[in-house]
């Protein structure tokens, strides 16, 4: 079954290889060197950051383990790092919107160089501190950056159609190859070299670190709301008011919750559904096809929105549709497939199955990066969007406590099948985004705003 693996590797590479080499003048956008450069430069800076993150994922339950803690301990870490992601997020995202997007961009830098410091002590209470750190950043690696990208982008008067080529490049470079080669270097770190698992973390901190002078020498800064002495509840207040007034921006909110959602579900879930009879996998290999799978998506998605003819919402429904019927094969293996009782051995034939469904959801997430920045960058409004998109991660994470809390509780399956409604719920609403995504807004920000002071508070 071994040769498996490389095959299903091999042949997601012979596609991601075809599709670039294949493009033509249809599937290019003539861009000017002015933008070349400011996409460039904004690349180099998003995939250290995602370096930085992706070296850390693969060790930190290893880690964990590997000082003593046990299975109870270390689920109460990892939903230390969500909760604090829910708690502080929304305040650190509109403080980037009030203070700055390139200091809030920084502060992710400085809060994660943190975060990896913690990682050389066994002590519970310091490394709880530093899941509540990298909470933090992680809430700041998801709006800040893409705030600091789309208001620099208008601010210097590029096409808007351009920010589809910055978004699909960085999730092909940040989120594919930077991950395949992150995880490469981690495992050359602690298998090859024998530095051990706290080594990954401590290169993590030295890109960040690079990444964080190229920020402070070469960005300007940009900020969201420009009102003086607004607070932080009045901002809390004003993004509420823009989500309840504006169906497009509660739609994505709920679009991406459900997405998001999902897939940090099967990031936990994946495992054991390849291996229910503790068969022997290779989980580095198949971390980095996942993430071939995932270039693959974003490959495909650059293709399509560099078609003007075709709408973001459209093919969005397809995707939905594909992620919810990939995620409901460990259910249907579960009825059709004699399930195996012999313990060990190599990958049964349910989870090669399994594998490729695995896969195709995996590109199905390539493909919603991009296209999820693309619709935000349409539908949130600029004055609060870091404020609003960390909004949006607010059921997200309190989702992930949950699961994280009773994974043990429920059978996999029925995991896999809540997962699979979810997508089919998001695939509904995305066609509900589509039909009103031609109707004008009724009110402006502006008007919103106006509309806040005078109102009495909200209760939120």
């Amino acid at each position: 079954m071994e040769i498996f693996y490389y095959l299903v590797f091999g042949g997601l590479g012979a596609v991601v290889a075809a599709i670039e080499l294949s493009k033509n003048n249809k599937d290019r956008t003539n861009t000017s060197p002015a933008f070349n450069s400011f996409k460039n430069n904004y690349l180099l800076v998003y995939s250290l950051m995602m370096a930085g993150d992706w070296l850390q994922g693969p060790y930190v339950y290893y880690l964990y383990s590997q000082y003593g803690f046990g299975k109870g301990e270390i689920g109460q870490l990892f939903i230390a790092g969500f909760g604090s992601s829910m708690l502080f997020g929304t305040i650190v995202g509109s403080l980037a919107d009030k203070q700055g997007r390139k200091r809030a961009c920084v502060t992710y830098c400085i809060t994660y160089i943190l975060s990896c410091i913690t990682k050389h002590s066994p002590h519970y209470k310091v490394l709880m501190l530093g899941r509540v750190l990298g909470g933090i950043a992680t809430s700041l690696l998801f709006s800040a950056f893409e705030s600091w990208l789309v208001a620099e982008h208008n601010k210097r008067g590029f096409e808007q159609q351009w920010l589809s080529i910055t978004f699909s490049k960085a999730i092909f470079l940040g989120n594919g190859l930077v991950a395949i080669v992150a995880g490469l270097f981690g495992n050359v770190l602690v298998d090859s070299l024998s530095l051990g698992p706290v080594a990954p973390f401590d290169a993590a901190s030295c890109f960040l670190a690079i990444g964080m002078a190229i920020i402070l020498s070469s960005w300007t800064e940009n900020y969201g709301d420009p009102s003086e002495n607004k607070d932080l509840l009045t901002q809390f207040r004003g993004a509420a008011v823009a989500i309840a007034s504006d169906e497009k921006i509660a739609l994505l909110g709920a679009i991406q919750s459900l997405f998001e959602g999902s897939m940090y579900t099967f990031v936990f879930l994946w495992t054991p559904a390849l291996s229910p009879n503790e068969e022997e996998i290779p989980h580095g290999f198949i971390f980095a096809t996942f993430m071939l799978a995932s270039m693959l998506g974003s490959s495909l998605a650059s293709r399509l929105m560099a078609r003007s003819s075709l709408r973001v919402e459209s093919y969005m429904q397809i995707v939905f549709a594909v992620s919810a019927a990939s995620l409901l094969l460990p259910i249907l293996t579960t009825f059709l497939v004699a399930p195996s009782q012999a313990k060990g051995g190599s990958i049964s034939f349910s989870g090669c199955v399994q594998l490729l469904g695995f896969c195709a959801f995996e590109a199905c997430v390539g493909i919603f990066w991009p296209s999820i920045m693309k619709m935000r960058s349409q539908y949130i409004p600029e004055e609060a969007r870091s404020t609003i998109m960390n909004f949006f991660r607010i059921p997200l994470n309190i989702f992930v406590c949950i699961v994280l809390y009773n994974v043990n509780a429920f059978p996999i399956t029925i995991m896999f099948g809540m997962c699979s409604i979810f997508l089919f719920v998001a695939c509904i609403l995305q066609k509900r985004l589509l039909v009103i995504a031609e109707k004008p807004k009724t009110e402006d920000w502006t008007t919103l705003k106006e509309r806040d002071t005078e109102a009495e508070p909200l209760n939120i």
